[in-house]
């Protein structure tokens, strides 16, 4: 499995349309003139749009908040999204995806990337439309403290490495198998 995730996009005129609303991708393959293939990093977030209409309008309107996965982890299968990612959202239904685009333009009308807010801020988004509730706003201070708590998480992973690798050191030494003569 590659590390990356990689989401197939398309745009057939008023028929169908799969676009990434929001993401940050590491690559792009062009297969032809109306599909293309963006990769994500692990952990990056994207939001993948997908629009289709028949003879009688829209039949499809969808939009799913994903995380792309590291391997190993635990993900779930989505339409064009190789292998797969966390879900963050999903919902479909036009008057629904018209709610979490307006949820994003909130987020980047306070000057920050969609991709860079909090997870749970879009966890919460998706249950609130679930539930038919309005959803909280996005704030400075939430994403103030989301950035504290990615900082103080990654502090103690660092600190957990150092003590493991004391321990490492110190078990070696200490511990050597007796050498034979």
């Amino acid at each position: 499995m590659t590390a990356l995730t990689e989401v197939e996009l398309i745009h057939l005129e008023g028929k169908v349309e799969r676009w990434i609303r929001f993401g940050r991708e590491q690559s792009e393959r062009i297969l032809d003139r109306r599909r293309r293939v963006l990769a994500f990093a692990p952990v990056s977030l994207f939001a993948f749009a997908r629009w289709a209409s028949n003879d009688y309008g829209t039949a499809v309107s969808r939009i799913d908040i994903a995380r792309a996965v590291r391997p190993g982890e635990p993900f779930s299968t989505l339409p064009h999204v190789t292998p797969g990612a966390e879900l963050l959202l999903r919902v479909s239904g036009w008057p629904k995806v018209e709610t979490v685009l307006a949820a994003i333009d909130q987020v980047e009308a306070l000057d920050l990337e969609a991709e860079d807010a909090c997870p749970d801020h879009w966890r919460h988004v998706h249950n609130r439309i679930n539930a038919g509730q309005a959803t909280r706003l996005y704030t400075r201070e939430r994403h103030r403290a989301w950035l504290l708590r990615q900082r103080t998480a990654h502090e103690d992973r660092l600190d957990n490495a150092c003590r493991n690798a004391g321990r490492r050191h110190l078990a070696r030494h200490f511990c050597a198998p007796a050498r034979s003569a």
